[in-house]
């Protein structure tokens, strides 16, 4: 039995790129990811810099399965999801892994984390108002919560406009 170890760790929304490049800083000391949970993570001893760690928010559809066998073909394992975000690996000895190949595959990605914490934050924010007017105590979890995701959706749309520069300047 292979030795495996699990880390609990959290990542904003907006630092999801922070999160896949600790992943890829655990494969590198030989340590690769093999499931994942809410803020649960295990790994499994493996050759140093043997995988390559992508994760996506993909959304909830039916296209899913489809989309895990797409990625499949291109060598790369379904490792699993939490919530929108699903995990994917492949061996670093097939070659650069990418999941967003141009600027306007990563401007989706970002608009799909963009579009998810502005709505979930415009829905804390009435709640929050609306268990305000009726005396709640807890209406302000709502209104903190409102207040994260925003600033969350703020951060995406930065990214967003920094890519739309980006393709500016190589037109």
């Amino acid at each position: 039995m292979a030795k495996t170890i699990t880390k609990f760790r959290w990542f904003w929304v907006w630092d999801f790129d922070k999160e896949e490049k600790w992943f890829n800083e655990m494969a590198m000391n030989g340590w690769a990811l093999v499931s994942v949970g809410f803020c649960r993570y295990t790994f499994e001893a493996c050759e140093p810099g043997e995988y390559i760690v992508r994760l996506e928010m993909h959304g909830v559809n039916s296209s899913d399965s489809s989309y895990v066998s797409f990625m499949e073909e291109t060598g790369a394992e379904y490792i699993g999801r939490v919530f929108q975000w699903m995990y994917f690996r492949r061996k670093s000895e097939l070659g650069p892994f990418d999941i967003f190949s141009d600027i306007d595959s990563k401007r989706d990605h970002l608009r799909r984390i963009n579009k998810m914490t502005l709505i979930a934050g415009l829905t804390n924010l009435v709640v929050g108002f609306l268990n305000s007017m009726n005396g709640s105590r807890l209406s302000w979890i709502n209104l903190v919560l409102a207040s994260v995701l925003m600033y969350a959706s703020g951060r995406m749309k930065g990214r967003i406009d920094a890519l739309d520069s980006e393709r500016l300047l190589r037109e």
